[in-house]
């Protein structure tokens, strides 16, 4: 393991943020800027296209790389786990117990996968047709699982409640099984639910009302403000609680032959306890500039903070350039730029070869890219940049700490 000691920016997480800010600050200083990135894992993934690989249509030897492989040159890995953040001192204590000290810190550290929220999932998670797409080491028995279902399978579908990763792939997955069953034949003997924490289906209305058409022609179940609380995964049933007013703490439990399971999420416990989270455990920050609200040497970017964005990786995308300005800035004492809008995208795959390309900042005021498409209408166009034009960008040219724009590609050194 690389020495601690004292670094003149510490990233706290080597997800998409964590690299995609490392490699720009490299690009705009000239590699001559003392980093260190602090990420226990030994892979680095693509997560948007676990959606794909569970419907089939991606590889999974294609989602993950080496994480020495994206951490770029002239960065130090600290390869080991977070314990604690002490911003008062401008320190961090990791989990071998050592103390790390720094000039500035960037936080992104991402959420945590809580399934042991859901009694009885993590025990059947990976067998018995309990899938979900959120992890790596599952995503591939969500394919198994589509490919096993039968005339007359019940497919159950979940979403838990906001704020989760990428709020729209639980839906992703029930479309590409539907897709997947109708191309079979099977679809109108199956029954297909989808149970929602929430009371609507998409949190920006504009897409919401397209997306409640595109169930109904699957003829799928939509039950909204229903929560998972169990699985039993050796009788097959899922037990929803009902959050409606006048039907809070109702129980219905449903039997399955296919569970795919989008499970709670939250900050993790070291961010929690930090005082650079809120009172519900996010780290603050001001939503355009993304520094601190009480520490003015701290950034954070990504799924941990408080920005009322939806959290995908299109936001990183936004967000690392506004982070990687302001840091900067702040080391040449010079003021802080509102860069960050609030804007997300998520290419909703409603079916094989066709998209929904959902792009909206702060208000859920909707921004599409391509002016010339209809934002509301299913596109090849959104398939294939789900498919191949997005992980190229991924890889190529966002991990590399490059803007995807070039009037955007703006030249920060100081």
């Amino acid at each position: 393991m690389a020495s601690s000691g004292h670094h003149r920016v510490v990233i706290a997480g080597g997800g998409t943020a964590g690299i995609t800010v490392a490699a720009s600050l490299m690009r705009r200083t000239g590699r001559d800027l003392d980093i260190a990135i602090v990420e226990p894992a030994a892979m680095h993934y693509y997560q948007p296209a676990l959606t794909m690989v569970g419907a089939g249509a991606y590889e999974m030897d294609r989602v993950g790389k080496p994480m020495a492989d994206v951490i770029p040159s002239g960065v130090t890995h600290i390869e080991t786990a977070i314990a604690a953040f002490d911003p008062d001192n401008n320190a961090v204590t990791l989990a071998d117990g050592e103390r790390m000290t720094y000039d500035y810190l960037v936080v992104a550290t991402g959420v945590r996968l809580d399934w042991e929220k859901v009694e009885g999932l993590a025990e059947t998670l990976g067998k018995n047709g309990v899938c979900s797409n959120y992890s790596p080491d599952h995503a591939p028995y969500t394919w198994e699982c589509v490919r096993g279902l039968e005339p007359a399978s019940r497919a159950v579908f979940t979403q838990p409640p906001l704020p989760f990763k990428c709020p729209g792939a639980p839906q992703k997955a029930v479309y590409m099984t539907a897709d997947y069953l109708k191309r079979k034949g099977l679809l109108k003997g199956c029954d297909v639910s989808f149970f929602l924490h929430g009371p609507g289906i998409f949190g920006v209305p504009f897409f919401a009302k397209e997306l409640v058409k595109v169930a109904a022609r699957y003829g799928v179940d939509v039950r909204y403000q229903h929560n998972l609380v169990a699985v039993d995964g050796e009788a097959k049933t899922a037990t929803f609680e009902q959050v409606a007013e006048g039907h809070e703490g109702e129980q219905i439990t449903v039997p399955f032959d296919m569970l795919h399971v989008s499970p709670p999420q939250s900050p993790h416990e070291f961010v929690r306890k930090s005082s650079l989270a809120n009172a519900a455990g996010w780290v603050e920050v001001d939503q355009n500039s993304m520094r601190h609200a009480r520490h003015e040497n701290v950034f954070a970017l990504g799924d941990v903070t408080t920005t009322p964005n939806s959290k995908t990786a299109a936001a990183v995308r936004k967000q690392a350039p506004v982070v990687v300005r302001n840091l900067l800035h702040a080391m040449a004492g010079r003021d802080l730029e509102p860069g960050y809008d609030g804007y997300a995208s998520c290419p909703l795959t409603t079916g094989w070869g066709k998209a929904i390309i959902a792009e909206f900042v702060y208000g859920g005021k909707v921004t599409p890219t391509f002016g010339f498409l209809d934002p509301a209408k299913e596109q090849p166009l959104g398939w294939f940049a789900k498919i191949s034009g997005l992980p190229a960008m991924y890889w190529w040219y966002m991990l590399r700490g490059y803007e995807w724009f070039p009037e955007h590609d703006r030249n920060f050194q100081e």
